[in-house]
């Protein structure tokens, strides 16, 4: 039976472009949406941006604009994005829309009539000149631990002290550089520590199936906490003035949170859809096979397993709770996370406009991803590898190897031999791997690979069939097969077979590849291909079009140019630990100093080392896999000469946290721990020596070192 989908991404933000992050979401949705729809399932993918709030409002101020004007300038450049990338969402709004007020105030009134909104006064920053309540974003001051200056309302970023914005001392606003003034006004709750709301939240979240057992555990722990950890109820409400959706029903002005009007975005742009559609929004909600699917970032991960799902079970009809919520980690650079002033970030829209094939990207993202919430990384030199070796050399290379015979000799009609599925090593020689019933029978272990979101591994299944059959063309020779008389029977088998492999290639990439697919299918002169074609063949006496190229290799040149200043981000030398640097000095006098602002820019971490590993081919390096409180690093050190791995594990050390990841011959090391070492010669008769420090008993993995 086929099935009934409403799928989503994430909202993003309308106060800036599209990221790579934004269209690294948008390409695992639209694959995973596309081979739906290859399977015969009614899907409909909707988005819209995320146009309400304090920042949007105040980016507006800044830009001279009204916030109306400034979002719909914002969503006028959307297009050009998902088109340029082949995102086939089928309707994209805003939460800024009649359909998002109707919708939001609908919930907000339900919520209320079954008696989980309630009010009281909260005391805030007021800024008298700006004439508006203060975010902590908006509020800086002196830490009230460390005296450090300038640090926002919510944590220290010198000594990671986390505080309320009243305990700031000497507090500003950021909007007006004024002081602050305490004052009080009444707020909206949702009450989400409501005995109902927890014991529905605890059954949606355990239900087999529905997320990942990672979300599973990290929501469980919210709905679990104790104490200044338990579960607290939602301040839904914001004063005047703010963009947004008045709550409904009060004389007083008063607006919704918008993290309660975004995701109900998801709703309005359907409803928006289903009037286009001439779809029925509400039947189509209440149809108990409709499955309600939400692909997000695991940042905002809290939204959308408590506050969503309980908002729209208490609500009610014709509201339904999400069947699924797919999280995906985060894309970095070359092990770095996107930063516009390092130069680690990359442009869709540069990329497009430097001319690089947006499916180039899209077979990278969707072969680095997959069913877990992991941050993936794009490196340069894997992404031209990847490319030029799987779609170029392996995937196109069968039908450019093979095409020209069937025209040249045969007006480019098919014929395949009587035992195409199930020939052996009296027909051509070849084991039964190669053959196009192997071929076929691979349909549904890859579309399960598909429907599971493991991208990566349905590629590389794809990809190892596509060696083998190069390896059949290669075997087979047909150019020699060509030049040789009395050999064209078997010349057109060898070609129909190969034509065929690569007409299945292309049906298991297409979700992927759908542009490529569709220049292949015009090639194989076939229809669009669905997922059932897997068990067809092209039959005797079936006409393929002239071939013409398909793909360009990628373009070092380009690459280059993405990057900025005609040069690729080049990978730090490889990383060395403390107890390796060379010091001019002979002696070990202190003979640098620096400032007390130079040593804050080091971030050194407690860390507990989790695994410890010798490294193939490395004389000197172990690999430590090290906790920093809930945080993974991967690093290689120098001590191998100094300590056994086995004795390493479950010790706790000290970590450089925030030295940039190098890349070495062995991998990427994201951080440097500290050891002590006699110098050479520094101390005669001394062996140099190697050791690792250690803090003392009660440090905990993750506190800062200072």
């Amino acid at each position: 039976m086929p099935r009934k989908l409403f799928v989503t991404t994430a909202l993003p933000y309308a106060n800036a472009a599209f990221h790579i992050g934004h269209m690294m979401e948008y390409i695992q949705a639209d694959i995973w949406v596309r081979f739906q729809r290859m399977q015969g399932h009614e899907v409909h993918f909707v988005g819209a941006d995320d146009a309400h709030g304090a920042p949007i409002m105040l980016a507006a101020e800044k830009a001279g604009k009204s916030p109306e004007a400034f979002v719909a300038e914002i969503a006028a450049g959307r297009k050009r994005y998902l088109d340029g990338f082949h995102i086939g969402f089928d309707n994209w709004h805003s939460t800024h829309s009649p359909e998002n007020v109707e919708l939001s105030q609908d919930i907000y009134r339900k919520l209320k009539a079954r008696g989980l909104v309630y009010t009281k006064p909260v005391e805030q920053f007021y800024d008298p000149v700006k004439g508006m309540f203060l975010a902590d974003r908006y509020i800086k001051g002196e830490c009230p631990n460390c005296g450090a200056k300038d640090q926002y309302g919510d944590a220290c970023e010198n000594c990671s002290t986390v505080y309320s914005a009243t305990a700031l001392k000497n507090p500003y606003s950021t909007l007006s550089g004024t002081t602050p003034i305490l004052k009080s006004s009444e707020h909206h709750f949702f009450k989400l520590s409501d005995a109902k709301c927890k014991a529905f939240l605890r059954h949606w979240l355990e239900t087999p199936g529905r997320l990942q057992p990672q979300v599973v555990n990290k929501a469980k722990e919210w709905l679990d906490g104790e104490g200044e950890k338990a579960l607290g109820d939602w301040d839904i409400s914001r004063d005047p003035p703010y963009f947004g959706i008045r709550i409904p029903d009060l004389q007083e002005e008063k607006y919704l949170y918008v993290w309660l009007d975004a995701p109900i975005g998801y709703l309005a742009s359907f409803k928006n859809y289903c009037a286009k559609a001439k779809l029925d929004f509400e039947k189509f909600l209440q149809d108990p096979h409709t499955e309600q699917i939400h692909f997000i970032g695991k940042d905002i991960i809290y939204f959308h397993t408590l506050f969503w799902p309980a908002m729209l079970e208490f609500a009610g009809r014709p509201y339904k709770v999400p069947n699924h919520v797919y999280v995906h980690g985060f894309i970095t650079v070359s092990g770095d996370k996107m930063s516009k002033s390092r130069g680690t970030g990359i442009s869709p829209l540069r990329y497009l406009e430097l001319g690089m094939n947006p499916e180039w990207l899209r077979y990278y993202i969707a072969a680095r991803l997959n069913a877990n919430v992991e941050d993936i990384d794009f490196n340069p030199d894997d992404f031209v590898a990847r490319v030029n070796s799987d779609l170029v050399g392996k995937y196109v290379n069968i039908a450019s190897r093979c095409a020209v015979f069937i025209h040249r000799k045969f007006a480019g009609e098919l014929e395949l031999p009587p035992k195409a599925f199930d020939f052996g090593a009296e027909l051509f020689g070849v084991s039964r791997d190669h053959v196009l019933g192997d071929f076929q029978a691979k349909a549904g272990e890859i579309a399960s690979l598909y429907e599971q979101r493991e991208f990566g591994k349905a590629l590389r299944e794809v990809m190892r069939l596509a060696d083998l059959a190069n390896q059949f063309v290669d075997d087979k020779k047909p150019w020699e097969l060509s030049k040789r008389p009395g050999s064209e029977q078997t010349l057109k088998h060898v070609c129909s077979i190969a034509l065929n492999q690569f007409r299945l290639l292309t049906l298991y990439l297409k979700p992927v590849l759908p542009r490529l697919s569709e220049q292949a299918e015009q090639f194989l002169n076939v229809p669009p291909l669905k997922w059932s074609d897997a068990k067809n063949v092209l039959p005797r006496g079936h006409r393929i079009n002239e071939y013409r190229h398909l793909l360009a290799r990628v373009d070092q040149k380009q690459l280059d140019q993405l990057f900025g200043a005609g040069a690729l981000p080049q990978p730090a030398a490889p990383q060395r630990h403390a107890e390796k640097q060379q010091h001019e000095a002979k002696e070990h006098a202190v003979t640098n100093e620096i400032s007390i602002d130079d040593f804050n820019k080091l971030e050194l971490r407690v860390a507990k080392i989790v695994r410890a590993e010798h490294v193939e081919g490395a004389d000197k390096l172990l690999k430590l896999t090290l906790d920093l409180g809930g945080a993974s690093r991967t690093v290689f050190a120098g001590i191998k000469s100094a300590y056994a791995p086995e004795k390493l594990e479950g010790r706790l050390t000290v970590v450089v946290a925030n030295l940039a990841p190098r890349k070495m011959k062995f991998g990427l090391s994201e951080g440097m721990v500290l050891a002590a070492s006699w110098e050479k010669g520094e101390k005669a008769g001394e062996a140099p020596g190697i050791f690792l420090l250690a803090p003392d008993a009660g440090a905990e993995p993750g506190m800062r070192v200072k």
